[in-house]
């Protein structure tokens, strides 16, 4: 395996990529925003399609332009919308990321837009190239985990070999991140079992006791036509499954979209919108966005389970895909990095598979590639959502 060596940032950990983010902070801008990065892999477009100002869309974009893995940011604005360029340009430029807006009206139009975007972005990508390299331990990582496309391997394979890989990162001194709590209600008592604290305990009951509330408010069951295809029965029985993903080690507490975990250890991070504003927004209306969250937290990487198979990637971060099911990764394993479904057809264990994958993190944050990054893979997801941010986590 190579040696870990980061991108070194005058904030927070090195990255494991050295990009430039180009982000529309309105749909009206999409277009303009994608024409400049082109097909540049070290050019990586996202953004908000809102016009109205949304503090969550806000706070989720800026976090994403100060992420480890990006070097420098392009803010590409229509001129009219309610986000506000200006100050998320100021946030990123006290962290000493080169950053720049064109705002499309003033500067004439499309083509003009998209000529000048293109010369800042190759001065940016020129720039990057003189960032320093500087020597990562584990203990610099943060990796998140998500699971889509799941059905019953989903559960006994792929799901705990991610565990039994969380629990090597974290006694490795890494920070790990489990999202998805729609997807621990009916196991509530066993994930506050897990709390480091009593106090912890009690935080992680009433944020699946959100969860499920808001599950019921908006008809929005985590389990769905293709999970119950795949033989999953019951929301119980993919919670168990899906908390899995996240080990054995005590949980340190809970924290929010955006939010980066205040140490090194488990966290759970809720994404599910706060009672009071019910109508601003599903949860994970797909799993583009649960990644997506885990990013904006600061995830260098995210490790994806799936048993249907998922196709995904995602911008900023790599995505790492576990298959659970023997038969999709065999249909699927150009878009399949570890082969989790070994454990069910007896080849191998579940240890051995947690520290393949382990070991595939390693690799990865030394520069491999991920199979998603290979293919182009650069799905992201930012709706309207009201949140408040955890003061205490």
């Amino acid at each position: 395996m190579s040696p870990l060596r980061g991108y070194q940032r005058r904030e927070g950990p090195p990255g494991i990529r050295n990009l430039v983010a180009c982000i529309h902070t309105v749909e009206c801008s999409s277009f303009v925003a994608e024409e400049i990065a082109g097909a540049s892999p070290s050019v990586h477009t996202l953004g908000f399609p809102g016009c109205y100002n949304n503090p969550y869309a806000s706070r989720i974009m800026t976090a994403l332009a100060c992420h480890p893995n990006v070097g420098a940011v392009l803010l590409v604005s229509l001129g009219c919308e309610g986000t506000d360029a200006g100050t998320m340009a100021e946030t990123i430029r006290q962290t000493g990321r080169p950053v720049d807006i064109i705002r499309i009206q003033e500067a004439g139009g499309t083509e003009q837009a998209i000529r000048r975007g293109k010369k800042i972005v190759g001065d940016m990508l020129a720039g990057l190239e003189k960032t320093p390299r500087v020597e990562m331990s584990i203990s610099d990582l943060t990796i998140g985990t998500e699971c889509g496309g799941s059905d019953a391997t989903s559960g006994i394979a792929a799901n705990p070999a991610v565990g039994h890989a969380f629990d090597m990162l974290v006694d490795a001194g890494a920070t790990a991140i489990i999202e998805e709590t729609l997807e621990m209600v009916g196991c509530a008592e066993i994930v506050a079992s897990r709390g480091a604290s009593m106090q912890v305990a009690e935080q992680l009951r009433e944020t699946v006791r959100k969860a499920e509330e808001f599950s019921l408010k908006a008809n929005q069951s985590s389990i769905a036509v293709g999970n119950r295809h795949g033989g999953l029965t019951t929301i119980e029985e993919k919670s168990m499954g899906a908390f899995a993903k996240c080990g054995t080690r005590p949980i340190r507490g809970i924290i929010k979209v955006a939010q980066k975990p205040p140490g090194h250890g488990l966290f759970v991070l809720d994404s599910v919108p706060d009672p009071s504003s019910f109508l601003l927004g599903y949860s994970n209306p797909n799993d583009s966005e649960g990644v997506l969250d885990l990013i904006s937290c600061g995830a260098h990487m995210v490790l994806f389970t799936t048993g249907r198979g998922s196709v995904i990637g995602s911008v900023i971060s790599p995505v790492l895909k576990i298959c659970g099911n023997p038969r999709t990764y065999a249909r699927m394993s150009a878009d399949m990095d570890v082969n989790a479904g070994r454990i069910v057809t007896g080849e191998a264990g579940l240890v051995e598979i947690g520290e393949q994958i382990f070991n595939a993190v390693l690799e990865v944050a030394a520069g491999q590639q991920t199979k998603s990054e290979a293919l182009g893979h650069r799905e992201y997801c930012i709706p309207y959502k009201y949140q408040d941010v955890c003061e205490n986590a």
